[in-house]
């Protein structure tokens, strides 16, 4: 079957179309015909060998966390009445960028019927991890919520969810296509942070007080300028790195300033909360209430230009690769 391996760590170009053997369904999994896979920002760090501390991924290895699709067959143990349905799933960190692709039966969601595929699987990642920094988070009506990386595809999720919840909502984006969205979306005011003094205007926004709660994206020194204008007791939320690693806290300063911190540790779900929260998100969308915004769909053999358009942050919303 055709998927894209990574040979060597190295920039988009070796992401590689292969002929690889047929994947087989063992005990406990089923096989899947995939039809789109999902493409998180992460991957593209992990394909340049940033994060080993994190994921144990070695070349050469089939990239891609999790698919949408049909289940064409089913392995020892499996209910026979998975074959046909349509599912999103986890692949374990990789194996999604293929043609089929084995999965834990644990760790997939049935598409429920009024939900294109496409956009389920636009939601399989970031649905559920938005949706749990948001019942972390517990925001109040009328409070002052600002979202990095707001133009991502989590991003977009948030200020939706935080507009719908009565925050007044602060997108922080790059470029003018993506604040219009924010707009689009609920955002109350947007801000482009390639401005050097879009930390001001947060500050202006909110007559100087601050965000009440911050949902970092972008992490690095962006995330430094949103940890600087939160409010006094306000929440900070440092779940994103594409700007080279997670925003460092001064924790002696968030402790002045009674700011609690949350990191990616927290946006770690096991495994039952993480369906719970996913099929809450597919649900939602289903009703009207949520909708992921996909900005480009990549043929399969172009997965290297997907990753490069991701890193050079030109694309509005989420990014999935059509098989």
């Amino acid at each position: 079957m055709r998927a894209i391996q990574v040979s060597r760590f190295g920039g988009p170009e070796v992401l590689e179309p292969h002929e690889v053997p047929e994947p087989r369904p063992g005990a406990g999994e089923v096989l899947v015909e995939v039809s789109f896979a999902d493409i998180i920002f992460v991957e593209t760090q992990i394909r340049t060998g940033w994060g080993r501390e994190f994921f144990k991924i070695d070349p050469p290895y089939v990239p891609g966390f999790g698919v949408g699709g049909t289940v064409s067959a089913v392995g020892e143990g499996v209910d026979p009445g998975w074959v046909g349905r349509r599912v999103i799933a986890n692949t374990e960190e990789r194996g999604g960028y293929a043609e089929r692709a084995v999965v834990s039966v644990r760790k997939m969601v049935p598409v429920p019927d009024g939900l294109e595929l496409r956009d389920a699987t636009a939601l399989r990642s970031d649905g559920p991890t938005a949706l749990g920094l948001m019942e972390k988070a517990a925001i109040r009506p009328g409070q002052w919520v600002l979202v990095t990386a707001a133009g991502g595809g989590m991003g977009v999720l948030l200020v939706q969810l935080a507009h719908a919840a009565g925050a007044r909502v602060i997108g922080a984006a790059r470029g003018q296509r993506k604040l219009e969205l924010l707009r689009e979306l609920g955002a109350d005011v947007v801000v482009d942070y390639s401005r050097p003094d879009w930390g001001q205007q947060v500050l202006d926004a909110t007559d100087g007080r601050g965000a009440d709660v911050v949902f970092d994206g972008a992490g690095s020194e962006l995330g430094q300028t949103a940890f600087g204008v939160t409010a006094q007791g306000g929440q900070f939320s440092a779940h994103g790195a594409p700007g080279g690693g997670f925003a460092e806290i001064d924790t002696a300063e968030a402790e002045r300033r009674h700011i609690s911190v949350r990191g990616i540790q927290q946006v770690q779900f096991p495994l039952p909360e993480r369906q719970r929260l996913t099929e809450q998100t597919l649900a939602l969308a289903v009703a009207g209430r949520l909708r992921p915004v996909i900005g480009q769909a990549f043929p399969l053999e172009r997965a290297g230009d997907a990753h490069a358009a991701l890193t050079a942050r030109s694309i509005t919303g989420k990014a999935l690769l059509l098989i």
